[in-house]
This record gives structure tokens, sequence and C-alpha cells, in this order.
């Protein structure tokens, strides 16, 4: 099974992060990898939902975490049966597929049980014990396709199950007659071979079936007297030795089904179903939807295998800023623009890390390095990502490489850079009616100088007017973040995106307080003149005051 490569960026992802992992995937799938997938960290904010409705581009399938769950582990495609086929033939496609487990499903592909190798072997020693009396819950057609027996006399109600008391014809007259008197209450199936005296006591007693061995076939009076009293009669290939064996795996599956055996679903977690599978009888577990209709099989084998997802990660390098549980899957490729962190893997991977304004200026030049022509809607979402994180070109991260790329966007897509980037920084900057802590929370990043960690959260406005009116239920928030994380500081950089600066809002362990840059306008506000870039302009400054605070 082909592995799913999921490209994704950092948790709560702004605009770059989500078209970057957008046109790095369908340039993968250009080059022929149809297994790459964008995907995102969180949901989207209202820029990048504005932009993703605007290109009319459907947006990145959304994964909370990858935290190890069934999906990433399942057989799919598995092998099932309905519940009314035989044993054999259910034995038959577990030989057949290589299998140790097949689920049986309803008519409409419900879960109803499991039939194992552990489970079965007991039930047909329970079944052949000499020392107890049993009788097979099957039905004519079963046995006639078990044996592969030439039907001779059939009845109308062949398909419907009984309890088939089997007897052997091998005694004498009187002995066989004896032991048919003390079964007459039930339904008695007969293995007869050729003796012809045998054949007409079975049709005179009225036994429900009579199997004639070795290909024999009875005469056209027994026929005759067979079909007066309603005795079927079908003829085995086989002698009676091997019928009589093969008549106990005529039974429907659905007998031998395991009904204890627990289902789970794609989105357990492997931690939950490892105690599952601990206690299990059978070391495997269906997986079924949220019908029932069984889509899966996991076993603890399967769990031990690679899982079948890897990943890719853009406008992030840093374990602290990705989707929880990265660190169980490979990551093959990392195309970031923003200070190398903690990041490290076992193996070697391509990391493309250039200092420029934008992960989408990075993406679109892979485009030309490719030589794969931009589809317009992913030239249109790359421009967008690059208009957006260097606020329309103006940023102290812009570079010339991103203004030429724009340029070149620009040219593909028809769209005005200037016009573009003001409609989607207005629709990114409304904050009217918005919850404080979606805001902090829809860009917040977290870093680590050190022993220390700090989180920074970035909204861009039109006037900062609106957030320092709340500046108590912004602050209030930012200590949340700050007591949950144990974090040196939390802050948000409100960004006024027609004056090009920024103020910043901040809740700090008392002693860092000395430390904040800016000018200090008010208690834990701060205002920070010509500062619009988080990533080059105040990440340095709060590394450097954290490095004196260290000191």
């Amino acid at each position: 099974m082909e592995k799913t490569v999921y490209v994704i960026g950092h948790i709560n992802p702004d605009t770059d992060a989500v078209v970057s992992a957008y046109g790095y995937a369908k340039l993968k799938n250009l080059l022929g990898m149809e297994n790459y997938k964008p995907a995102r960290a969180g949901h989207l904010n209202p820029q990048t939902s504005y932009i993703f409705e605007k290109f009319n581009v459907e947006r990145p399938e959304y994964i909370a975490d990858l935290v190890p769950k069934v999906k990433y582990f399942v057989q799919e495609n598995v092998v099932t049966v309905t519940s009314d086929v035989s044993i054999w033939e259910a034995i038959g496609k577990m030989e057949q597929n290589d299998i140790r487990a097949l689920p049986v499903v309803d008519k409409d592909g419900k879960y109803l049980s499991l039939l194992h190798y552990s489970g079965f072997a007991k039930g047909v020693l329970t079944i052949l014990n000499p020392e107890k009396r049993h009788a097979i819950s099957t039905n004519i057609d079963l046995i006639q396709k078990t044996l592969n027996a030439q039907p001779i006399i059939v009845s109308n109600d062949s398909d419907k199950n009984f309890n088939a008391t089997i007897l052997v014809g091998s005694s004498s007259d009187e002995t066989f007659i004896k032991r048919l008197e003390s079964h007459a209450s039930e339904d008695i199936v007969v293995i007869a071979s050729d003796r012809e005296q045998i054949h007409r006591i079975c049709i005179e007693h009225k036994v429900k079936l009579m199997i004639t061995t070795s290909g024999c076939v009875i005469s056209k009076e027994l026929r005759e007297l067979a079909e007066q009293n309603g005795v079927s009669v079908i003829v085995s290939p086989y002698p009676t030795s091997p019928t009589s064996m093969l008549i106990a795996y005529s039974m429907p599956v659905s007998v031998m089904g395991d009904k204890e055996i627990q289902t789970v679903s794609m989105n357990d977690t492997v931690n939950k179903i490892q105690k599952i599978l601990k206690d299990a009888y059978c070391k495997y577990l269906p997986v079924v939807d949220e019908e029932n209709r069984v889509i899966g099989i996991v076993s603890e084998h399967d769990l031990l295998k690679e899982p079948n997802v890897e990943v890719v990660l853009v406008d992030h390098n840093e374990f602290s800023q990705a989707v929880e549980g990265i660190e169980n899957y490979k990551i093959l490729e990392v195309i970031d623009h923003h200070r190398l962190g903690n990041f490290s893997t076992k193996y070697p991977i391509t990391f493309i890390n250039r200092p420029v304004g934008s992960t989408s200026t990075q993406i679109a030049g892979l485009y030309k390095e490719y030589k794969i022509p931009l589809p317009k809607d992913v030239a249109s979402l790359l421009l967008c990502g690059i208009l957006s994180d260097t606020l329309i070109l103006q940023s102290a991260t812009t570079t010339e490489v991103d203004i030429d790329t724009a340029e070149y966007l620009s040219s593909i897509t028809n769209l005005d850079i200037k016009e573009l980037g003001n409609e989607i920084l207005l629709a990114g900057s409304r904050i009217k009616g918005r919850d404080v802590g979606e805001l902090i929370r829809q860009d917040m990043k977290e870093y680590t100088e050190g022993k220390l960690t700090y989180t920074v959260s970035q909204i861009e406005v039109g006037n900062t007017k609106e957030v320092l009116s709340k500046k108590k239920e912004f602050l209030a928030e930012l200590e949340i973040e700050r007591r949950s994380r144990k974090a040196l500081f939390s802050c948000i950089l409100v960004t006024d995106i027609t004056a090009l600066s920024s103020v910043l809002l901040i809740e700090c362990d008392p002693k860092f307080a000395p430390f904040i840059p800016g000018v200090k306008r008010e208690a834990n506000v701060y205002y920070l003149q010509g500062v619009v870039s988080r990533k080059k302009q105040l990440i340095p400054l709060l590394t450097e005051q954290i490095n004196n605070y260290q000191r």
C-alpha cells in the first residue's frame, strides 16, 4: 500500500503556511506523486478562508493531530464473507488470500463476527467430540456445495438452516433402523455408500437428506419413492470417510464467527487498541465505520510496521510549532523561511530554508526549478501567501526574490498586486465580533530559548484602537496561555497595516518586565515603531532581551 504524504504547515496556521502546503502538494502531484496531499494543522483564519473562497479552491484536509491512530496502520481492502456462506468456503478464502482472520458481514456489509483460526479450531473440536452428541446447524444447499455433490432430489426449502443429526449407514440393517428410530424426532442426514437396502430404509423412514458416496446413484424406483416421501438426495464424489469429515464444514460461517471480538474505528488511537488487542483471544480487530460497515482490519503485527503516513513540513522547522504527534512519523522534507529551531532527524532529509519573506516564494521557485507550469489557482494562492506574509511587499522581511516572484505570479494570474494585497489584508484585519481567545490563538507560535519558552501571536488590523479598547480581555487570555505553558511570557503583536507599526500586549514573569522591548505606553502595552515582522524584527529583539535576562 502506497503511503500518504501530508504536506502540512504549523499549528494555528497563517495564510502562507496553508497555501504553501497546497502549492507544494500540487507540485508533487504534477510530478507524478499522487500520494502527496495538502493538509492544515488548525482552522483557517478569516483571511485564509476568504482567499480559498475567492479562488474557489478546496481547502486542505484538517488534521487536528498526528497521534498514532488505527487509520495509519490499518489493512484496507479487507476480504469479508457474508454470514450465509459455509465454513469450508470461508476457510478457502482465508488460504487463498493468506489471511488469518476473516470478518463476517451481513448483506449490507455490516459487521457481525470474526472468523479466525483459533476460534474455528475450538469450535470444530467441540462439534467433532465423540464423547458428546451434537447437531450441526446447516442447510442442504451448503452441504451440497461443500461436498461438490451432484443434486438428485432437492427440496424447495434447501436454503433454510436446520440442526442436522449426522448418521453413517455402515451398520447392519437392524442396527441402523434402531438408530434411525432413536432419532425419529430430529432432522436426520444420512451418509450412505452403495448399499441399496440402506438407501431404502432411509427413504422409508423419511430422513431429511440422504448422501450417497463415491458417486453412487440410487435406482429409479428409489428415486420415485424418495420424491413421494420428501427425502432430498445428493451424490458425494468422495468416499464415506472424507464425506463425513467435510460435512462438518458445511455449517454457515455465522456459527463459527467469534462475536466477542471488539470492533474499532479508524480514529481510535493505537494506545487504546493495544489494550484491546492484549486482552483479545484473537490478535486481530475489525475496523468499522459509523454505520458498522467493515472497512479494514488491524492486528498486533500491523502496529509493529511503519505507519502508512509520512510528512513534509512547510513554513516551520520547530517541533513546538508542529502538529501534535509529528515525532511518530518520517519527515521527508522541510521547506521554510524562518530561523532554525531545535530540529533534528535520525536520517538525511531535504531541507530548504532561505531568508525570504514567505514560504510561498520558495514554493513558486520550485515550480520553476522543476520546469512545471504553475496552474492559475496555485499561482493565485501563492501570490496571496507572499502578499500576506510581507504586508504587500512592505515588511522588513521582503527581499528582491519576493518582489520578483510576486510580479511573476501577478503576470500569470492577471491580478494586481496592490489591489489584491489590500483586499486580503482587509479580510484578515476584521476583528469585530470575534472572540479574543480566537484572535490570540489564530496565529500563535511557541519558541524556546535555552530552558525558557514563550509564545508570540500576531494579528494585523487597520487600526489598533479596537484591540486596545479590549486590553483587559486580551491580557487575561495571554495570562492563561502563559500559565498553562509555564512560559516566561505570552504576547501578541498587533500590527497596524496602514501605519506599518505595532503595539505589543504582553503578560510575563514580573522579573522579565524590565527587559520588554519597545516604548511603554501603559501597563503591559508597548509601542514598536516600524516593527511589522514577527520573524525578522520582533523575535530577534525578544531573543536578545531573553539572553540579557538569563545572564
